[in-house]
C-alpha cells in the first residue's frame, strides 16, 4: 500500500522570536496520520524540553523518554501537562547550531487515546551531543486540531522552523 505526505503548513519563527509554533484548523479529513520535522533552538541556557500540546489541553499526558549524549543515559516516566517532543538546542550550545527532530502522530482523527512518538538530536559542535527518544500517551478521545510546540521557560529563535504533513494511504 502506498503512503504520501503532504505539506499541510510550515511556521518559521521570526525576527523578534516566538513563545511557540503552533498549527490550527489541522484538516480533519483525508489524512490517517501526522508528522512534524521541525528544527529549533531557545534563546536562554534553560531546560531544552520541546513541549507538544494538543487542542490546547494541559491535562492526560504521560510519556517515557530516553535520551543520552554517548557518555550518559537517562530514561524516565512521568505525567505531565504536556507531551514530550524533544530537545532544543539552547544559548549554551553552539552559537547559530538548531536541533532537528521529527514527531509522529498516528490516527489523530480517532476516538481512541493518540499516541506520540518523537526522535530528536542535538549536536553542539563542543563537547557533547544528544539523542532524544520519547513515546508519549494523551489520553483523550478528541481528534487532534490543533498542535503548539513549546519550549519550557524560553523563547524559539529566529529560523526555528516546523513542517506539518498529513499522511495518506492510498
Amino acid at each position: 500500500m502506498a503512503t504520501t505526505y503532504e505539506a499541510i503548513a510550515t511556521v518559521t519563527v521570526g525576527s523578534g522570536g516566538a513563545a511557540s509554533m503552533d498549527f490550527t484548523n489541522i484538516p480533519q479529513t483525508g489524512y490517517t496520520d501526522l508528522l512534524i520535522k521541525y528544527s529549533g533552538r531557545v534563546n536562554a541556557a534553560v531546560d531544552p524540553t520541546l513541549k507538544i500540546i494538543f487542542n490546547g489541553s494541559t491535562s492526560g499526558y504521560s510519556s517515557r523518554v530516553l535520551a543520552g549524549d554517548g557518555t550518559a543515559a537517562i530514561s524516565f516516566t512521568g505525567s505531565t501537562a504536556y507531551a514530550y517532543g524533544g530537545y532544543v538546542c539552547n544559548s549554551n550550545h553552539t552559537a547559530n547550531t538548531f536541533s532537528n527532530g521529527q514527531i509522529y502522530i498516528p490516527n489523530y482523527t480517532s476516538s481512541n487515546n493518540k499516541s506520540v512518538s518523537v526522535d530528536d538530536v542535538i549536536e553542539t559542535n563542543a563537547t557533547e551531543s544528544y539523542v532524544f527518544l520519547a513515546g508519549s500517551l494523551w489520553s483523550n478521545s478528541a481528534a487532534i486540531t490543533s498542535i503548539s510546540l513549546d519550549p519550557v521557560n524560553a523563547d524559539l529563535v529566529q529560523y526555528s522552523t516546523a513542517t506539518l504533513y498529513g499522511i495518506k494511504k492510498d
